[in-house]
């Protein structure tokens, strides 16, 4: 009977994944094309909206890791805010204001960022109590992603408009919020937890501030190249239908990764799997810098499954071992407003500008500085551990 409900929570974490990410590529790659195209927006107001959801996130989620924590009711409050961020998605349709289609970005990027850092508390903690893989669970995300965003653009060109992104999105993210509502439950620990006493606990944990660095210079130039690949790809010379199968085949190269990322980790340690992947990922901003010729890229495209597959595992792994497991969930709520609210939005806005005022190649120059700072503090936290330093030792002191 144990075993049975290892299964069943195991699947429902599978099926979340999958049909969360099929609800969010559903909707949040196309929309942009759908402001355009249906609704007339100028370029400047389409990347007004489309920059709220990095800058939203950075404000929204350690709350939302802090509600977490303090009510410990994790799995319930994962299941209003996915039911709630695909229902907001469908006023994108049922209004035709730019002013309200900022407040429609706004709402559904705060309730959209519970759905990553609160999906992977749940999974890291109940992976490492019955000795499960997070990578095998993880990569369904990767999967419902890239199979959304392949499909609704199929489907969107040759059988339905392209409005019915939101109606499909919406659908897959309440059976996502069904999903999670099925899944594991977590302990109530028995002393109170303190938000502002958590708060300040992670601040002052040095180790984790470094790792914040980390997670900014490293793993964030790999989430704002989503916004860059299609414009390089284009100046390399790149058709759009090549485009959007290289797009595919670098999400879906993201999932051997994952699922094997628990046997590097394994053999090779959390940080040496983190440096693996920074340095997979300077390569590749290296690369990208001296515009290599289009068959080199199409032959190098899986080395975002290597950056992206491997880090994420370990990352989060990483930063569930380095704070207190009774604010763990206000932890990986600031990891994510790290690497995908400020980190996303500074690499997103810092490379406009210099893809208007130098060229798309320079954007990886960016890139690559950046990702070479991040393979510089890992190395630094791995000699730390080696010399045996004290990794949490007080960066800042608050007075009692």
């Amino acid at each position: 009977m144990h075993n049975l409900q290892v299964r069943r929570h195991y699947a429902a974490l599978k099926g979340f994944y999958l049909f969360a990410f099929l609800g969010t590529g559903s909707m949040i790659p196309l929309l942009s094309m759908y402001l355009t195209k249906e609704q007339h927006l100028s370029g400047s107001q389409v990347g007004l909206i489309m920059s709220l959801g990095p800058i939203v996130m950075i404000f929204f989620q350690p709350f939302w890791g802090m509600l977490s924590d303090y009510t410990q009711k994790t799995k319930g409050l994962l299941a209003v805010c996915t039911s709630i961020t695909g229902i907001i998605g469908l006023a994108y349709i049922a209004f035709d204001s730019f002013p309200l289609f900022i407040l429609i970005a706004a709402c559904f990027a705060a309730f959209q960022s519970t759905i990553i850092p609160l999906s992977d508390s749940i999974s890291l903690r109940y992976t490492q109590e019955t000795n499960g893989n997070y990578g095998g669970i993880r990569l369904f995300g990767s999967l419902g992603f890239g199979v959304a965003v392949f499909a609704m653009g199929q489907v969107t060109n040759q059988l339905y408009p392209i409005h019915v992104i939101f109606i499909f999105g919406c659908t897959f993210l309440c059976i996502a919020a069904i999903l999670a509502s099925q899944m594991p439950g977590q302990q109530k620990t028995k002393t109170k937890v303190n938000i502002r006493k958590g708060f300040r606990e992670l601040i002052s944990n040095k180790t984790f501030l470094i790792f914040m660095i980390i997670t900014f210079t490293t793993f964030a130039p790999n989430l704002a190249n989503n916004t860059y690949f299609s414009l390089f790809l284009d100046k390399s010379g790149a058709s759009l239908s090549a485009i959007g199968i290289l797009f595919f085949i670098g999400v879906i190269s993201e999932i051997p990764f994952m699922r094997f990322a628990q046997t590097f980790i394994d053999k090779m340690g959390l940080l040496n799997v983190i440096m693996l992947s920074g340095g997979v990922s300077l390569f590749r901003w290296a690369l990208y810098f001296t515009a290599p010729s289009l068959w080199i890229i199409y032959a190098t495209v899986f080395l975002q499954g290597v950056a992206i597959g491997l880090f994420i595992p370990a990352a989060l792994q990483y930063v569930k071992k380095i704070t207190p497991r009774h604010v763990e969930a206000t932890a990986l709520t600031m990891y994510a407003a790290i690497g995908n609210g400020f980190g996303n939005w500074f690499c997103t806005f810092a490379g406009g500008y210099i893809f208007d005022d130098v060229s798309i190649f320079a954007v990886y120059l960016l890139f690559g500085i950046l990702s070479i700072a991040g393979f510089g503090l890992t190395l630094y936290l791995m000699k730390a551990e080696k010399n045996k330093h004290t990794l949490h030792q007080p960066a800042v002191t608050f007075k009692p």
